[in-house]
């Protein structure tokens, strides 16, 4: 993977050094050291150039980012993946069902990174898989992949610092839930398996979901959710808690009378570019199963 930055030093930066600057665009420790390693990393006015030294008004530094390795374990498989945008630095997938994101011993080759493998090679393209926003393997929609390390780097920490903006669409069993709401409730395993979460204000990782009701149909509500944190299962887990669990859930409801799969989507997503700080914002509608549950 080959990506080249420039960057025009305006009278602001002028005086900082190229690690300061560059940590002000987000660059990880990591990513510094990555390109202190290669030859043409860092380019100043296009010499090669040390992160110590300064910048200056008018001055233009390159980054070159090359990467020749790839996700060894990670085998190419020829499968459908949908892509709702690309550029050079990251992309946006619109996930099916029944596909998880990474291969696993007991599913090694139908996976979106198995995909994306064979996307990337059938171009010779080298490729790591930087999964941004994973979904679980029964929840389809929007997720972020970065396509190298920078843009991996600066993408995982505005997700940390909460400044990727996720919305939800999920159907759950019952209705006269309250219109809108906030669960704050931690959450942990559940003691036997290695799977399963729970609501655990003992022990539990502080987990925060806001919801709204959207509609009510055929004994079900169709609900929109913004995570505030990122947990394991939060979705699931606290819609159980409050006694509306989604349908289809094998985990935490499993019904499947009205959906063969837990009926969530991961519907918008909303942050700025990690490279040129544009605004971004992604949307994907119902899909057929869910809207099926709704008629």
């Amino acid at each position: 993977m080959k990506r080249t930055i420039i960057y025009h030093i305006n009278a602001e930066e002028d005086g900082l050094t190229i690690g300061q600057f560059l940590k002000r665009k987000k660059y990880s420790g990591q990513n510094l050291t990555q390109l202190k390693k290669q030859e043409q990393g860092i380019l100043l006015n296009s010499k090669p150039a040390y992160v110590i030294h300064k910048l200056a008004e008018g001055d233009t530094l390159t980054i070159n980012i090359l990467e020749e390795e790839i996700s060894e374990k990670i085998p190419p498989v020829p499968l459908p993946v949908h892509i709702v945008y690309e550029d050079e630095d990251l992309m946006v997938l619109d996930k099916p069902a029944d596909m998880p994101i990474h291969p696993s011993m007991k599913n090694y080759e139908n996976s979106l990174a198995n995909g994306l493998a064979w996307y990337f090679a059938s171009q010779n393209i080298p490729f790591v898989f930087r999964c941004i926003n994973r979904l679980d393997r029964d929840t389809t929609g929007l997720t972020i992949i970065a396509k190298h390390m920078v843009s991996g780097g600066i993408l995982s920490v505005m997700a940390a610092r909460r400044e990727i903006s996720r919305e939800y669409l999920a159907i759950v069993s019952g209705t006269g839930m309250p219109p809108e709401g906030t669960v704050d409730a931690p959450l942990g395993r559940k003691p036997g398996s290695a799977i399963e979460r729970m609501v655990d204000f003992e022990h539990g990782e502080r987990a925060v979901t806001h919801y709204r009701v959207l509609q009510e149909k055929n004994g079900c509500s169709l609900i929109s959710l913004h995570l505030e944190t990122g947990r394991t299962h939060q979705i699931r887990v606290h819609m159980k808690y409050l006694g509306y669990p989604l349908i289809g859930d094998f985990l935490y409801y499993p019904d499947k009378t009205l959906i063969s799969r837990q009926a969530l989507h991961s519907c918008r997503l909303e942050f700025s570019h990690p490279i040129t700080g544009q605004p971004m914002v992604f949307t994907s509608p119902l899909p057929e199963d869910m809207q099926q549950v709704l008629r």
